[in-house]
Order: C-alpha cells, then structure tokens, then sequence
C-alpha cells in the first residue's frame, strides 16, 4: 500500500506540504519588516506579531526546528495516506522514520533515517555573532561536554544565498591587507602589543603558510582575549578617531561597516576584530560557502542557508549569548584570502545549481519568468522546495497549486516540474548531485 500511494520508486512520487518552523532572535528585523516573518505567516497561517524580530524560517528535521507534515497532503500518524487530508501533530522526521524509502538507499545506508541537510530563509537586520562551526570531532567533543550549549555531534558546513544584497564577514585577510591594518588600526595593535605586530610585519611569503598561521592565530587570540574594560577603551578611541577622519575623508566601505557594528554591540571586541576578516558583499544569486572552523559572520540582508543538519555554533563576539572565545581561537583553520563566490551552474534555462564541496547538500535556484516551465528530474534522493515569491503549479503525478510561503519533500526518485503564468521564485536543497556520482 505505501508504495503505491508514494510511488517512491517510479519517478512519480507524492510531495508532501510541510509547516517550517521560526527562529525569532535578536538579529532579525521586526515581523513587519522580515521576510522571513512573511514566509512563515503564509507557510503557517499563524500570527505574526509586528514588532517581534523573525530571524530564520527552517526546513528540515532538526530537533531544535521540527518541520511538522500538514493537511493537504493526507498523511497519517502512521505515514498512510487517508484521503482527508486531515492535520496531524506528525513531525517531517518521525513521518521519514516510517517511510525510509523516501530518502533512497544511498541517502540512508550513509545518514541513516534523517535528513543530511537543513535547510532555512534568514533576514539579517543586525550582525550575527563572529561564530565558526566544529567539524564531526570537535562537535561530538563539544556535544559530550557541554550538551546545553552544542546541540548535537554533527559539523555544519554552510551555504549562503543571497536573496537580496547581502553583507558577511568571511575568513581572514590576506598577509598584505594584514600588515597594512596592523599600520593603519593602531588600536589593535594597542590591544595585541609591539611584538605581535612586529612578528606581522616580519612575515613575508618564504616564511610559508604554517608559519604565516602560527602569527595569525596568536594576534587574533591575544586581540580576541583582550581584557573587557580596556576593549572599551579603545573602541572608544577607535570611534573617536574615525568621525575625525570621516571630515577629512571619505571614510572606506570597512571603516563605516566597523562604525556600524559598534552601534550595534557597543565596546564588544567583535567590532575590532572585523578589521581581520574578508568584508564580503553578494549580489541577489551570489553564493557563498563556509567549511568547518572557518571565521564568519553575517552583516545584513536576506539570504537562502543550506547546511548539514546541526545548529552547533561556537560564538567569540557580537553577540549577547554564550561566548567560548578559547574554543574558538584554537579550532580555526587560520586559512587567509578572499572566500571564494559562487556564481550558479545553468541545469535548464530556469534553474542555477549550486554545488558546495560537501555531500550532504546544494541548492537549486529557479526564477520563473511568466508563462515559463521548469524541470527538476527524478534523483536519487530526497528534496524539499520552497516557494520564496510568485504563484504556481507544481507536477508529480497530479497538479497542485503552489505559492509563496509554501514548502513541500519530494522523496527520493520524483520527478517534478514547476510552472506558472504570472512569475515564480523557487528554492531547492537536496543531497550534493556528486555525491550519486561516487
């Protein structure tokens, strides 16, 4: 019975509507600004309280933000299709635990019976914390010993795609813009000490890259693990110097990030340490990749997240929450240079892929035009869509009308195509195309 009402196996399988889940920190812009506010109200029909910031909307199975299976697609607390439709409190991973075919073979043999990916919209008003993510070692290390702070045992490599101009802190300078800010910024060095920032200016390109690392990592501790009062100082110092210079001169684009990072998490040490990071703008359908230990932070804007499916977090600066600044500054690959962006791979004529060097996911994106068709075969593991923008119809084995807000699994093995008369915005993640290919 069940694999005839899911038709998992034949190109023709059912889609299921699921009801995301919301994130309403700090960093979000209020319900009536927040387009993730927007897509929850449609995806749910839920209250959105206007002043309330909305920060992130998931998809996916992950515990600490269960997607729920919801009426319309008529499934029961035993996976069953019972043709009512009714609503049931199911969530997405205890219906895949009943129907692990969903998933495809490959999918489970290597990730067992939940999903690899998490999938999420953010609306960014104000910075996230400077953070990095574990890899599987240190994260099942840091799960054991701190359970209430790291969530689970998984790495969370990451995507980010912008959906409007999007602004992030990501990696490390290069060694030149790093001897140049330690002559230009003379609060950091106030904060590091001569020696440190004699042994930046001693680095040249024969010292090779471990050496190179070795300076980096200890200039960034020393700045990262400056004591709190004299911080403020000289953020102080910094702030007053810079409106002075701003009457000179125009400040740079960096200058006035800095500035604004200090209104929002006063005297905080993140502000000067973002002098150290790569300062990233992408434009709508730039993407942008974050393996383990790498140092980020994201600034402003809207933007599609992928990930493997954790929410552990290591935290060092502009943030309210639980910082683990000795965590953070031994687990850093140190790795400098500007990120690399992504710029899509063309599938079809609708649709840009993007693909990450990690297996557990990518992400499709389709921008419709009106009266346009796009196609998205079958493959060989599950997906989930998400209608960011526009109205449509969605094609399995039957049509459904789809618009924004609307999230829906496609199991393993469905072939799926989208179409629409007015205009559509349209998001996928699945599990990395390479990884079938292996």
């Amino acid at each position: 019975m069940e694999a005839d009402l899911l038709s998992a196996t034949d190109g023709r399988g059912r889609l299921v509507r699921l009801m995301g889940c919301v994130k309403n920190y700090d960093w979000g812009p209020p319900g009536k600004e927040s387009r993730v506010a927007r897509l929850y109200a449609c995806n749910s029909g839920n209250y959105v309280d206007q002043e309330k910031p909305y920060a992130e909307f998931w998809m996916g199975t992950h515990d600490s933000g269960p997607s729920y299976v919801v009426e319309g697609t008529g499934v029961t607390e035993n996976g069953l299709v019972n043709g009512k439709g009714e609503r049931h409190k199911l969530t997405l991973m205890n219906w895949i635990q009943n129907n692990p075919s969903v998933l495809g073979e490959k999918v489970v043999n290597k990730w067992g019976t939940n999903l690899p990916f998490l999938f999420k919209v953010l609306s960014v008003a104000k910075a996230l914390s400077i953070q990095a993510h574990p890899d599987k070692d240190l994260a099942s290390r840091l799960h054991s010993a701190l359970p209430d702070v790291y969530k689970d045992d998984n790495h969370k490599p990451e995507m980010a795609l912008a959906l409007t101009e999007f602004e992030a802190l990501c990696g490390f300078i290069s060694l030149e813009e790093l001897k140049l800010i330690v002559q230009i910024v003379p609060e950091i060095v106030e904060l590091v000490g001569t020696a440190h920032t004699e042994q930046v200016l001693d680095l040249n390109e024969d010292d090779g890259k471990e050496k190179g690392k070795l300076v980096l990592q200890s200039v960034f501790t020393e700045l990262m693990s400056a004591n709190k009062d004299v911080v403020a100082e000289v953020i102080a110092k910094l702030i007053s110097r810079l409106h002075v210079k701003n009457q000179a001169r125009e400040l740079t684009e960096k200058e006035q990030m800095v500035l604004r990072l200090e209104k929002q998490y006063p005297a905080d040490i993140g502000v000067l340490a973002a002098f150290l990071l790569n300062y990233v703008k992408l434009n709508p359908g730039e993407a942008l990749y974050l393996g383990a230990n790498e140092p980020h932070a994201y600034l402003y804007g809207d933007c599609i997240e992928c990930m493997a499916t954790s929410d552990n977090v290591v935290r060092a600066g502009l943030t309210p929450k639980h910082r683990d600044v000795k965590t953070l500054c031994s687990m850093l690959t140190y790795r400098q240079g500007f990120p690399e962006i992504l710029q899509g791979t063309a599938v079809n004529p609708h649709v840009m892929r993007y693909i990450p060097p990690f297996d557990e996911f990518e992400v499709d994106r389709s921008i419709l035009p009106e009266q346009s068709t796009a196609e998205f075969p079958a493959i060989p593991g599950p997906s989930i869509f998400m209608v960011v923008e526009g109205e449509g119809t969605v094609t399995t084995s039957s049509n459904e009308i789809i618009r924004e807000g609307d999230v829906f699994f496609a199991p393993a093995n469905t072939s799926t195509s989208v179409s629409t008369s007015s205009g559509l915005h349209l998001y996928r993640t699945g599990v990395n195309s390479r990884f079938f290919e292996e």
